[in-house]
C-alpha cells in the first residue's frame, strides 16, 4: 500500500486488488478512539448507505470492513488529484477558467449532490479538496456524509487546524441545519471555481471576523470579468437565511441549461466530460 494522505483521525492509502489488479483508495479511520458505541453504529450504517450510491460524479464506495480497531472504507480511486490542486495551479499561473469550464465543473458537482439529496443524504463538507479528478477530466465528489462523525469532537479546534471557509452561517452559529447548508457550500464552491479564491478569504483574517462575515453573508466581490450568470447564482446561494436558498434541483437544472447554451455556441462541444445521469439509466 502507498500512503496518499492523512487527516486528524484517518489515513488514506492507494492499494491494488490482488485478484483484479484494480487500484483503489483505502480510508482507515480510528473510530474506536473518537466515537462511542452509538456513533460507531451510526457511522457504519451511513457507510452502508454510501454503498448504495451509484453516480458517475460520486467517488464510489466499494466495500468496508473493521481491522485492528479501525474502520477501513474501500473507495474508487480518482488518480488525477483534486479540484483544490487544480484551482491553486490556475491561480499561480494567472489563468482563470473560462465560463464553459466553470459551468462544466459546477454542473457535475450539482448532479452528484442532487443524487445524494434525493436519497435523503447530506454531504456536510463540500469544498474543492473533497472533489477529485479522473484522467479524462471527470469530477467526483468524495468524503460523503461522514464528516460529522470524524469532526464532531474537534469542532472547536477547527479554527486551529483549518479555517472553515465553507461552513454555512447556521453551522458557524452552532444551530440546527439541513440540506440548505450544503447549498451554501455549493455557492462557495461556484465562487472559488470562478474567482480562484474563497469568497471569504482575506489575509490576516481571524476566526471571529470570518464568522461574522459568513453569518452576515458579506463575501468579497467577484472579479469584474465574472459573467452575470455566475454572479447572480452565487448571490442566490450565499444568503444568510437558509430558507431563501434554492434547492439542488433548481440549481442543477440551471447549471446544465447554462452549459448547454454555451456549448451550443461552440459547435456543440462540451469543454469536459459531464456525466450527470445515474449509471445504468
Amino acid at each position: 500500500m502507498q500512503p496518499l494522505g492523512r487527516g486528524q483521525f484517518s489515513q488514506v492509502y492507494v492499494a491494488k486488488h490482488l485478484r483484479t489488479g484494480i487500484q483503489v483508495a483505502l480510508k482507515k479511520v480510528q473510530i474506536f478512539d473518537i466515537m462511542d458505541a452509538k456513533q460507531r453504529n451510526d457511522c457504519i450504517k451511513e457507510v452502508r448507505i454510501l454503498l448504495s450510491l451509484d453516480h458517475p460524479n460520486i467517488v464510489q464506495c466499494l466495500d468496508y470492513f473493521i481491522e485492528d480497531n479501525e474502520l477501513v472504507i474501500v473507495l474508487e480511486w480518482a488518480q488525477a488529484g483534486d479540484l483544490q490542486q487544480l484551482i491553486n495551479k490556475r491561480r499561480e499561473q494567472g489563468q482563470p477558467f473560462d465560463e464553459p469550464h466553470v459551468w462544466a465543473f459546477f454542473a457535475q458537482i450539482c448532479g452528484a449532490l442532487r443524487h445524494m439529496h434525493e436519497r435523503r443524504m447530506m454531504h456536510r463538507d463540500i469544498k474543492p479538496s473533497n472533489i477529485f479528478l479522473t484522467a479524462d477530466g471527470t469530477l467526483k465528489l468524495g468524503d460523503l456524509g461522514l464528516s460529522r462523525y470524524f469532526s464532531s469532537k474537534t469542532m472547536q479546534a477547527q479554527s486551529m487546524v483549518g479555517t472553515p471557509y465553507y461552513m454555512s452561517p447556521e453551522c458557524i452559529k452552532g444551530v440546527a441545519y439541513d440540506w440548505s447548508s450544503d447549498m451554501w457550500s455549493l455557492g462557495c464552491l461556484l465562487y472559488e471555481i470562478a474567482a480562484l479564491r474563497s469568497p471569504f478569504y482575506q489575509d490576516g483574517l481571524n476566526y471571529y471576523t470570518l464568522g461574522k462575515s459568513i453569518s452576515s453573508g458579506q463575501y468579497q466581490p467577484l472579479p469584474d470579468s465574472c459573467p452575470d450568470s455566475i454572479r447572480d447564482l452565487v448571490a442566490r446561494l450565499l444568503v444568510p437565511d437558509p430558507k431563501q436558498r434554492p434547492a439542488i434541483q433548481q440549481v442543477h437544472d440551471y447549471a446544465e441549461g447554462m452549459l448547454h447554451a454555451l456549448c451550443a455556441t461552440q459547435n456543440g462541444h462540451a469543454p469536459t466530460r459531464r456525466p450527470s445521469q445515474t449509471r445504468g439509466t
